[in-house]
C-alpha cells in the first residue's frame, strides 16, 4: 500500500529533488543578516595599519596614525630603511641592497642561506642584463657554485641563470622570465618578508588573507546555496544570485 502510494505521488523524484535543490537567499534576507554582524572600528583600523606597515607605505602609515589614533605595532622609522633596502633589489643594485640589510641586522643573511643565495642570483642575473659575461661566469664560479654543491635546489637554480649565457638574445630565450622585472620583484619580497620577521612582525599583510578566505567561504557556500554573492573584491558589490 504504501509503495503504491509513493508511486503514485512520484514520491521519490520529489524526494530527490527536495535533497539536490539549493537553499535560495534573498538579497534583503541575507543584508540582514550581514547588518547583525558587528564589526569593531578599531579592528578595522588596524587592519588597515598592519596593512600599510606591512607592505611599506611610512608616510600612510603616519597620516593614518595621526587620523585614527590607531598606533602601529613596529617604529615607524624602520620602515624607511625596509623599503630603501627593498628598493635597491627593485632597481637591480643588489649589491647596495645587501649592505643595507647587514646595516640593519646582519644575522638576517647569517641565518637565511635561502635569502642570500637568491640575492646573490639576483646580483648574477643583473652582470647578465648588462652583458658582463666574464664578470659573471667569474662570480657564478667563486660565489654560487660552491653553494650549489651544499644544496640540490641552489645547483638547479645556478644552472638556469647560467644557462642565460648560452643565448645571443636572452630576452627571447626560453629562461627569459629571470630577466623580468617580476625576478627582481620576487625577490625584493622575499627581503622585505626576512626583515620583518627579525622584527618580530607578520611578514604578510592580514587583509590579503582575509579576503582569500572570504573568497573560499564563498566557494563552499555556493554547493549548498544561492545567495548574494561579491564577485568583484575591489567594488565589495552584491550581486544577485541566478535562480
Amino acid at each position: 500500500m504504501l509503495w503504491g502510494l509513493f508511486h503514485r505521488y512520484d514520491y521519490f523524484p520529489r524526494v530527490f529533488e527536495l535533497a539536490t535543490s539549493k537553499k535560495v537567499i534573498t538579497r534583503a534576507d541575507w543584508e540582514k543578516k550581514l547588518n547583525d554582524v558587528k564589526v569593531r572600528k578599531e579592528d578595522m583600523n588596524k587592519l588597515v595599519m598592519n596593512f600599510l606597515v606591512t607592505e611599506g607605505y611610512v608616510e600612510a602609515a603616519e597620516k593614518f596614525r595621526l587620523e585614527s589614533g590607531t598606533e602601529p605595532d613596529i617604529d615607524l622609522a624602520t620602515i624607511a630603511d625596509r623599503m630603501a633596502v627593498k628598493k635597491a633589489v627593485q632597481s637591480g643594485n643588489v649589491e647596495d641592497a645587501i649592505e643595507k640589510v647587514n646595516d640593519l641586522n646582519p644575522e638576517i643573511l647569517d641565518t637565511n642561506p635561502q635569502l642570500f643565495f637568491h640575492l646573490q642570483q639576483q646580483r648574477l642575473i643583473e652582470m647578465i642584463r648588462n652583458g658582463k659575461v666574464e664578470e659573471a661566469l667569474e662570480f657564478a664560479q667563486e660565489e654560487l657554485a660552491p653553494r650549489g654543491e651544499e644544496n640540490q635546489s641552489f645547483l638547479e637554480e645556478l644552472e638556469r641563470t647560467v644557462a642565460l649565457l648560452a643565448f645571443e638574445d636572452v630576452t627571447s630565450c626560453p629562461l627569459g622570465e629571470l630577466l623580468d622585472i617580476s625576478q627582481r620583484l620576487k625577490t625584493a619580497s622575499e627581503v622585505n618578508a626576512a626583515i620583518l620577521t627579525s622584527q618580530s612582525h607578520e611578514k604578510d599583510p592580514k587583509l590579503p588573507s582575509l579576503l582569500k578566505m572570504l573568497v573560499w567561504v564563498q566557494n563552499q557556500l555556493d554547493e549548498k546555496a544561492l545567495y548574494p554573492r561579491i564577485n568583484d573584491l575591489s567594488t565589495a558589490a552584491l550581486e544577485d544570485p541566478a535562480v
